[in-house]
């Protein structure tokens, strides 16, 4: 049987082309979330100069603060939902790539605002869009959103880009929905304009520095640090976890790919390798036992409001067309994260754990 044209192109990963972003005037909303600031370390470690747009962090403690991230891009506070000022910076910074990563980012915090998480969501996206019109200099938007766009039914095979959209909760709804808002901005605004828009989708993202509340690893790491339970509510949830530097490489390549050829403005998946999904209850275990210690709940009732019980993401598209495989495996990724806690438990500077982190990665690629 022939192989489809995706399955034939597939090849080496691709690195991150140092000399491609030296000096590339990058916007990224939501620098100071956990990804945002992997992002942002990254960026400037290959060069880019980097305007961030986000709201402030956390009072308590965050990946932002820990690296002092600050120090490494032109920062400014803003909420996107308000569309006036926010056009104001877009403009000032003059970008040439936008990546837009700004969300409400968790599901079971939708279920307590869903308004305000679909105006960040939809109309803060929108926003953001609708702030690219008119610059002549940005000439690639990547717009993240999440593997929980796919109206999920449960089933066993991994969603690929061409399914059907959907969310049962509203985060994921609020996703779905601005992918649909990003095509049209994309397909009556900004092509025309000369931009590049594309969408990322990334499975479940794991690595050091997350601090957010209703996350897998955070929520261990805070129970087994002061010697308390770690209560699991859905053990045997299956999610494509993936360390955060597999998708941020990917989302490098993608804009990488889109300035030289725009025709590949797209939807894309990023998650791990085929075979590499795994129930929250086994991911706790290989975390538990590289912490070496921690006791663990698991319910046996499903509680609370719903959530997915299996979701996966096919990937060939990315791996065929960008380029990009997947470095680190589920073991590693777990391993990586943990080991990250430890070593700034232990007085090593977060900022230098996380570019060890990404030399490590790069000298897999």
């Amino acid at each position: 049987m022939q192989r489809s044209s995706v399955e034939e192109m597939v090849g080496a990963t691709r690195r991150p082309d140092a000399s491609f972003w030296a000096g590339k005037r990058v916007l990224l909303t939501g620098h100071t979330g956990f990804k945002g600031a992997w992002l942002t370390i990254w960026l400037h470690r290959l060069g880019a100069e980097v305007t961030g747009i986000s709201l402030p962090p956390p009072d308590t403690v965050s990946l932002f603060q820990a690296a002092r991230v600050s120090e490494l891009a032109e920062t400014h506070f803003h909420d996107i939902r308000e569309p006036a000022l926010l056009a104001e910076i877009v403009r000032s910074a003059n970008p040439e790539i936008v990546i837009h990563m700004a969300a409400q980012a968790l599901v079971r915090t939708s279920y307590a605002d869903p308004l305000g998480t679909l105006a960040t969501n939809v109309q803060g996206t929108a926003h953001v869009l609708d702030a690219l019109r008119g610059l002549s200099n940005v000439r690639v938007a990547i717009a993240i959103t999440t593997d929980k766009v796919y109206r999920n039914i449960e089933q066993i095979f991994p969603y690929r880009e061409t399914d059907r959209l959907g969310g049962r909760d509203p985060y994921s709804a609020s996703k779905a929905a601005s992918e649909i808002v990003i095509a049209s901005y994309r397909d009556a605004f900004l092509a025309e304009q000369g931009i590049a828009v594309a969408t990322a989708r990334a499975g479940n993202v794991i690595g050091g520095g997350d601090w957010s509340v209703d996350r897998l690893i955070p929520d261990a790491i805070r129970a087994w640090r002061v010697g308390e339970m770690l209560n699991i509510r859905r053990p045997d949830a299956i999610r494509p976890w993936q360390h955060v530097l597999d998708p941020l490489c990917g989302y490098l390549i993608l804009a990488e790919t889109l300035w030289s050829d725009p025709a590949m403005a797209d939807a894309y998946n990023f998650g791990p390798n085929p075979g590499e999904r795994a129930t929250v209850r086994h991911v706790i275990e290989m975390a538990r036992h590289i912490y070496g210690d921690g006791h663990v709940q698991y319910a046996t009732k499903i509680s609370g409001p719903h959530e997915a019980g299996l979701l996966t993401l096919e990937t060939s598209k990315a791996r065929g067309l960008l380029g990009v495989n997947p470095i680190w495996a589920l073991d590693a990724a777990v391993e990586r994260t943990v080991s990250w806690y430890r070593a700034v438990d232990r007085g090593i500077l977060a900022r230098e754990v996380c570019l060890a982190d990404i030399v490590a990665f790069e000298t897999n690629l």
